[in-house]
């Protein structure tokens, strides 16, 4: 593969009597470009949840975008088999696997890094991922904290790699489709956008501290996160509800509809205010030992007074709209209001109970259309094919503006979870200075706009 892009770029240069400068593109930009029929060799790292996810995408796009899916990684080899199998079925090919994801980065044919990691590791995953010359997908939110987030995007356009972040309603149809028509002034002008996150969930349990299953990697599962003894509960899926690995509900199902409440407004700037509250409710510290609210709600106020309002509820609770919202947005403007659930849209205007807008799909069948679109449970909701597609499609044409969601715009989206989660920590309002990514006045704040990194896992200054 190497030899053939090596021939490829003689030849051009070699018969079109041109340099790349001549081109408009340094060495490294050539260098990020891939031919339209050029095999491009991935590597899934972390392969549970949102892992199979993204297993299953790139096999499906092997005879479509020749895509191969050469290597599984895992800090916990446990599912090596029954993931190695899937790949086998789909595409014909027994895949690589690992555990160790610098290993994976030291292969020279591997292209591209799929990201589907605990939250704490995506940032030192993707960085690490730049430098080793790989463009990467990575899950949202796109960082754990604020700091590492900046050096995502400098690590992404220092080494002109292309960083797609997994926010898949960016290639959604139908919630394109809506964003344009808030865009072109739909429903008047936006002052408000809502996102709710309504995913009931049950205590987990407590458990005993104890040692690490045979098949798990501790140390390296652990990376940035201070070291603690292994518990059960605090591990696979569960990491979500620590503030060491994870986000809670906010920052885990909550970043999609961050996203999309953020684009409807259309801010590409950070909020001027935070307030977020709430907490644990419906089981004790004796029957669960979550530390991150199961109910949280919080306000950010921009610089020319528009809202974006969160709700996050993680015990019983209705549905909203017309639409039977769960997991989805809400828009409010001068001339009106619009639904958003899954791809399914529709705008009402003023006090009018009638619809006067909206998707495609017929409005009788719109609130069972977008319940089966996205299930109380689903991660995303939608079909995440073409957000895959479209990091392709951009890898190839060695543009980040081809991008989706390249990562300057994730980490916009994953950065009001994180400090709304801040403020819910220390129970109070915050003043953020978006230009210097720095709370005003509070160096209690912004100390944790970072962390403390556990060596040798640390995201440095300097990437």
């Amino acid at each position: 593969m190497t030899e053939r892009r090596t021939f490829i770029k003689k030849s051009i240069m070699g018969a079109a009597g041109v340099t790349i400068s001549s081109m408009g593109f340094s060495a490294r930009s050539y260098n990020s470009i891939m031919g339209s029929n050029e095999r491009i060799n991935v590597a899934v790292i972390g392969i549970r949840g949102q892992g199979t996810a993204h297993i299953n995408n790139w096999c499906d796009l092997k005879n479509k975008l020749n895509v191969r899916l050469k290597t599984l990684c895992d800090t916990d080899e446990e599912f090596f088999a029954s993931r190695s199998k899937t790949v086998f079925d789909k595409t014909g090919i027994k895949p690589v696997t690992e555990w160790d994801m610098r290993k994976v980065y030291d292969d020279k044919e591997i292209d591209v890094v799929s990201l589907a990691v605990p939250n704490h590791w995506h940032a030192l995953g993707t960085i690490w991922a730049c430098q080793a010359g790989k463009h990467v997908y990575v899950e949202k939110p796109s960082c754990h904290n604020v700091f590492e987030g900046r050096k995502m995007i400098e690590a992404a356009r220092k080494y002109d790699r292309r960083v797609q972040v997994g926010f898949q309603n960016r290639s959604n149809a139908g919630v394109m489709e809506a964003m344009k028509f808030l865009h072109e002034g739909g429903i008047g002008d936006v002052f408000m956008a809502r996102g709710l996150c309504i995913k009931p969930r049950d205590s987990f349990g407590i458990a005993k501290d104890s040692a690490p299953p045979a098949t798990l990697h501790y140390d390296r599962w652990l990376g940035p996160a201070p070291y603690r003894p292994y518990n059960e509960k605090r591990g696979h899926y569960n990491w979500h509800w620590f503030w060491d690995t994870g986000n809670g509900d906010t920052g885990n199902q909550g970043p999609h509809q961050f996203d999309i409440a953020r684009w409807g407004l259309n801010k590409n700037v950070h909020p001027v205010s935070v307030y977020s509250a709430g907490g644990v409710y419906g089981f004790g510290p004796d029957e669960c030992a979550q530390e991150t609210p199961n109910t949280q709600t919080s306000l950010f106020k921009y610089a020319d007074g528009k809202m974006l309002e969160f709700e996050t509820r993680g015990r019983y609770s209705n549905e909203e709209s017309s639409l039977g919202i769960r997991i989805g947005n809400l828009f409010y403007g001068t001339e009106g209001y619009l639904e958003l659930n899954g791809g399914t849209w529709k705008a009402f205007r003023k006090r009018e109970t009638e619809p006067f807008a909206g998707s495609k799909i017929n409005a009788a069948k719109a609130a069972e259309a977008a319940r089966s679109a996205a299930p109380v449970n689903s991660h995303i909701g939608t079909d995440g094919a073409p957000h895959w597609i479209n990091f392709v499609e951009a890898i190839r044409d060695g543009k980040d503006q081809k991008l989706h969601c390249d990562i300057n715009e994730g980490f916009y989206s994953s950065a009001l979870p994180l400090i709304a989660n801040i403020s819910y920590r220390l129970g109070r309002e915050l003043k953020f200075m978006g230009e210097y990514e720095k709370f005003e006045n509070d160096p209690v704040a912004d100390a944790m706009l970072t962390r403390a990194y556990r060596k040798p896992y640390v995201v440095t200054d300097e990437v």
